[in-house]
C-alpha cells in the first residue's frame, strides 16, 4: 500500500501523570513507551482501489488479561452471568480457538488480506473496558490497553489505527486519559461500552458531560459497543444475550443518549454503533410517534428523535444484503461504514461481499461505505 506518514516521537513516560491524579490512582505497571501514531495518508491502495477500513474490529490484551485473572471479573460480565452452562462451553472453545486472532497480529494480518480490508480500526475487547474496577485500577487497566493499541499502531502503522478505552466510571480520569490517547499516543477515538455498571451514560452520577465535551472538542470518534444486556435474566438460553441482548443494549443506551439531551448538547459527536446500530435504526418511527404523541416523550428535546439518531454512524453488520439496503437507505451512504466484529463467531466473513451484493449501489457510493467514510471519521487523509 501506498502512504505517506508524518508524526513526531513520542517520549512520554508511562510514569508521567495529571497533576490530578494521585499516584496510587495513576500509577501504570508497564514500562513500554508507544510511539505515537502515524498520520495515514491516501485512501487508495496499489491497485488503485479505494482503501477498505474495517471499523469493528477487536483485539485482547493478554497483559491485561493476566493482571486481572485473580479477582473474579466475570462476576462483572453480563454476557457471562447471563449464559447457561452450554453457552459457556461454546464460549470458552471459541476464546481457545481464537486466541492467535484476538491477541497476534501476524495472524490477524493473514486475516485481512484474505477479507480484502486494509485498515483495522481496531478496538479493545469490549471487556477490557474495565469499568467494574475502582477508578484508579481502571485508570491502570486504561493505560495498558491504550499503550499497546499504540505500539500496535506504531509497529504497523499501514495497517491500523487505534481506538483505546477511557475509565468512565470517574469522570476526570476519563477526560485525562482521552487527552493523552489521542495527543501523545495518536489514538483515533475510544471505545465505550453503553452503560457503566448498569447505570445509563446519561446518568447524573456519572457526570459524563465533560467526557462528551471533550470528544467533541478534540474531533475524534467514540465506538459504542454493548457488552450483553446488563437486564438479561431471560436472555440465558440460546446465546440471547448476544444475539437479541448486544443490539437490545445499543437500542437502549442510543435512546438516552437522543432522549436525555445529549446529542442536542454535543451537535458534532461522532458516534459508531456495531451491529448495525441495534433495533433503533430499523424501528425507527415509534419513537418518533412517541415524541409527538406524549408529553413525557419530550420532556428535553424539542425535535423529533430521528434528527438526532441521524447524526450516528451504523456498521455493515447486517449479515443480508436487503436489511443493509434498507440501512443505507433510510441514513445515507454517508454514515454506514464497513464493520466484521474480528475475530468473533458473531461477526461478518466476507464483509466486502456482503456490500458488493447490495442491490443498486454506485460505485461511489460503495466505495464511500468500504473506506471513504471511515477515513473521514478516522482522519486518514486522503
Amino acid at each position: 500500500m501506498m502512504f505517506t506518514c508524518a508524526a513526531p516521537g513520542y517520549t512520554d513516560s508511562l510514569r508521567d501523570h495529571s497533576p490530578a491524579l494521585s499516584a496510587r490512582e495513576g500509577a501504570a505497571k508497564t514500562t513500554k513507551t508507544p510511539r505515537a501514531a502515524p498520520l495515514l495518508k491516501l485512501v487508495r491502495n496499489r491497485k488503485g482501489r479505494s482503501l477498505r477500513i474495517d471499523i469493528h474490529c477487536h483485539y485482547l490484551n493478554p497483559e491485561v488479561q493476566a493482571r486481572v485473572a485473580p479477582m473474579n471479573t466475570a462476576q462483572y460480565d453480563p454476557s457471562r452471568v447471563y449464559a447457561n452452562a452450554l453457552t459457556g462451553e461454546v464460549n470458552v472453545k471459541q476464546m481457545k480457538d481464537r486466541a492467535p486472532k484476538l491477541s497476534t497480529i501476524e495472524v490477524r494480518l493473514k486475516d485481512m488480506d484474505r477479507m480484502g480490508i486494509d485498515i483495522q480500526a481496531v478496538s479493545p475487547a469490549p471487556n477490557q473496558c474495565s469499568y467494574w474496577a475502582e477508578p484508579g485500577l481502571g485508570l491502570e487497566l486504561s493505560r495498558m490497553v491504550n499503550d499497546r493499541l499504540a505500539e500496535i499502531v506504531a509497529t504497523w502503522p499501514d495497517r491500523f489505527v487505534g481506538l483505546g478505552t477511557v475509565p468512565l466510571q470517574n469522570a476526570d480520569m476519563a477526560v485525562a486519559e482521552l487527552e493523552r490517547c489521542v495527543n501523545k499516543l495518536g489514538l483515533r477515538g475510544v471505545e465505550i461500552n453503553p452503560n457503566v455498571n448498569g447505570m445509563d451514560l446519561t446518568d447524573p452520577r456519572l457526570n459524563l458531560d465533560r467526557f462528551f465535551a471533550k470528544v467533541q472538542e478534540l474531533g475524534v470518534v467514540i465506538f459504542m459497543h454493548p457488552l450483553g444486556f446488563t437486564q438479561g435474566e431471560r436472555f440465558m438460553d440460546h446465546y440471547f444475550n448476544n444475539v437479541i441482548g448486544n443490539p437490545l443494549e445499543t437500542t437502549v443506551a442510543v435512546s438516552h443518549l437522543i432522549f436525555d439531551g445529549v446529542m442536542e448538547r454535543f451537535r458534532k459527536l461522532n458516534i459508531v454503533l456495531p451491529h448495525a446500530g441495534g433495533y433503533l435504526a430499523h424501528y425507527w418511527a415509534r419513537m418518533d410517534h412517541a415524541h409527538g404523541a406524549r408529553p413525557d416523550c419530550h420532556t428535553v428535546i424539542r425535535k423529533k428523535p430521528t434528527s438526532y439518531l441521524r447524526k450516528f454512524y451504523f456498521d455493515t453488520i447486517t449479515f443480508d444484503r436487503d436489511m443493509l439496503r434498507n440501512l443505507i437507505d433510510k441514513w445515507g451512504d454517508d454514515h454506514v461504514v464497513l464493520g466484521t466484529d474480528y475475530p468473533f463467531d458473531m461477526g461478518e466473513v466476507d464483509p466486502v461481499g456482503l456490500i458488493e451484493s447490495v442491490a443498486r449501489l454506485s460505485r461511489a457510493e460503495k466505495d464511500r461505505i468500504m473506506g471513504g467514510n471511515a477515513a473521514r471519521l478516522l482522519k486518514i487523509k486522503r
